[in-house]
């Protein structure tokens, strides 16, 4: 008896849209969720996208602000339908009627170099300390480090290779003699354990022919900080951000950092500046000019 395909055809629209979007070197992330925005706006729709009309993107949107969607998920499928329409379609009179959502940023959960120290100290296993030692101590996405190959590490000239990271771009990451002996402590129990092979991926997954997922870095990072005692809502990206605070209090030039981080705009790297202790406590408050004024001393 033949068995009925539970997977729908890919619509012409859709492979011309991909299509589009390999020409364009979109990475596989990017494509996936343009992908998945544009088949929500065609369930809200009841059609094709190809069919919308300014008005259809109009109650989309708002649509997606009366459920309670957050500004990334609304600029998401702005960005996604933008290439629908200007790109795929050909319709700019239509793009222009998207809107972007404004959000506050917040400022980043940075740990203390305490802190960090003891949520390595409690990663569960030397693969995950090694791997968590990385996102520390380059500053690497999460992402990056779970794609990094055993050929990436450079220890003749004390870089790690990111290739492909975020906005396609490849750069080169500080490798310190500490982290240096901290991925050899891992590569020998890895070959121990007959999972790293030259070429390979250097934090393998379940399989050794995959790389970790970020799902598993997440979730070994949320164990370590419960083992540590560390209250702070943490994840890999916090050990980014520490990195880079870190730096930062250590008067490393912050045009230094936001190469060593791969960020476009200093804007960005510069966000550090506000939640760095250091430079916090480096400023002279009015009150304390004041006090000193008034008792005759030196203001410094």
């Amino acid at each position: 008896m033949a068995t009925l395909s539970t997977v729908a055809p890919i619509t012409p629209l859709r492979q011309r849209m991909q299509h589009d979007m390999q020409l364009r070197g979109l990475g596989r992330h990017t494509q996936q969720d343009y992908v998945r925005h544009v088949r929500r706006f065609a369930a809200f729709l009841g059609r094709p996208p190809d069919a919308a009309n300014v008005d259809d993107l109009r109650r989309f949107q708002l649509h997606q602000h009366d459920s309670g969607l957050g500004p990334a998920t609304i600029n998401g499928a702005v960005s996604a339908l933008r290439f629908l329409f200007t790109v795929t379609l050909g319709r700019r009179d239509l793009a222009r009627g998207l809107v972007v959502t404004r959000y506050r940023r917040k400022l980043p959960e940075v740990l203390s170099i305490e802190e960090a120290a003891q949520l390595l100290e409690a990663a569960p296993g030397i693969k995950y300390k090694a791997a968590l030692g990385v996102a520390y101590g380059a500053g690497l996405r999460v992402s990056e480090v779970a794609h990094l190959k055993v050929d990436d590490i450079d220890s003749t000239r004390m870089l790690i290779r990111v290739e492909q990271g975020k906005g396609r771009k490849d750069r080169n990451a500080m490798l310190s003699p500490q982290l240096l002996e901290l991925l050899r402590l891992w590569w020998r129990e890895g070959k121990r354990r007959g999972v790293m092979f030259p070429h390979g991926w250097l934090f393998p997954g379940r399989s050794y022919t995959d790389p970790i997922s970020s799902r598993q870095l997440h979730r070994a990072v949320q164990e370590a900080a419960e083992a540590a005692g560390i209250r702070k809502r943490v994840s890999p990206h916090t050990l980014r951000h520490s990195f880079a605070t870190h730096l930062l209090e250590q008067d490393v030039d912050i045009r230094v950092i936001q190469v060593l981080l791969g960020h476009s705009k200093l804007d960005t790297t510069a966000l550090y500046t506000k939640v760095s202790t250091r430079t916090i406590h480096a400023v002279a408050g009015p009150l304390d000019r004041l006090m000193a004024l008034m008792e005759g001393k030196p203001s410094g």
